[in-house]
């Protein structure tokens, strides 16, 4: 599936990707039950029966910046459903305060000059394939503010990345709604919706490192993408439209 996907031997070992045998009781049979149960690694039945949570699929640890496998995800390899799957909340493991591949980044460069955030653990591996090694991924959750003060340690320059439908504007707001409260001097975000039907992985491919890197570059500053954002469709030369953007707008600029 990877060498379909045109992915290097390289990057399966930068990331750790592995398998899930595609069977219900690999782990339950091989390790301590409990344990797994308290890693998110087996599933509670209502009757008491326990069962392995993922089965196959192409596996992505999820490491923390010591690199510690704290989580998965795991993508099914034909069109079943879920398409992906991560592991649940534990004690060790919260969705909103980790990203996907940081560790990854960090080993390439301690103090990267930029930090690409998009939505999907391929996305990440594609890029990194196309040698932009400084992506990381939210785990299926919207942006936090936890997550955006995590990247913020290592680089003051933060590019999101997201689909240009509207589902993708939607989330690129919320981006910008968790990043108000981080800003400060010195640090900026950039928001960068993709073209109609693409995604990273689909857009690296048919543009290349030096096409996607210059829609990086194009990204908009978040100053202007909020502007944009409130006065869409809006007739701001009236004193009424004036009136509503500085209603909406006060609240959010005096985070």
């Amino acid at each position: 599936y990877l060498q379909a996907r045109g992915v290097s031997d390289d990057v399966v070992r930068d990331f750790a990707l592995g398998y899930a045998p595609d069977a219900w009781d690999v782990l339950l049979n091989r390790f301590d039950r409990n344990a797994l149960v308290d890693a998110g690694m087996l599933v509670v039945r209502d009757d008491g029966k326990l069962y392995d949570r993922f089965r196959g699929r192409l596996m992505f640890p999820i490491r923390d910046k010591r690199k510690r496998v704290i989580g998965f995800g795991g993508r099914v390899l034909d069109d079943s459903q879920p398409k992906y799957l991560n592991s649940p909340e534990t004690t060790i493991f919260s969705k909103g305060r980790e990203v996907y591949g940081l560790y990854e980044l960090l080993e390439k460069k301690l103090r990267p000059e930029r930090i690409l955030v998009v939505e999907g653990y391929m996305d990440v591996i594609a890029l990194a394939q196309y040698g932009i090694s400084y992506a990381v991924a939210t785990l299926g959750t919207a942006t936090s503010k936890t997550q955006i003060e995590l990247l913020f340690r290592y680089c003051s320059d933060l590019v999101f990345c997201f689909d240009g439908d509207r589902a993708g504007r939607q989330a690129a707001w919320k981006a910008v709604d968790a990043a108000l409260p981080c800003l400060r001097d010195g640090r900026q975000v950039g928001i960068m919706l993709l073209p109609d039907g693409h995604d990273p992985d689909s857009l690296v491919r048919q543009q290349g490192l030096t096409g996607f890197r210059a829609h990086i570059d194009s990204a908009h500053m978040l100053s202007d993408y909020f502007f944009a954002y409130l006065s869409e469709g809006a007739d701001l030369s009236t004193v009424e439209a004036g009136s509503r953007l500085l209603t909406q707008a006060r609240p959010l600029l005096e985070k």
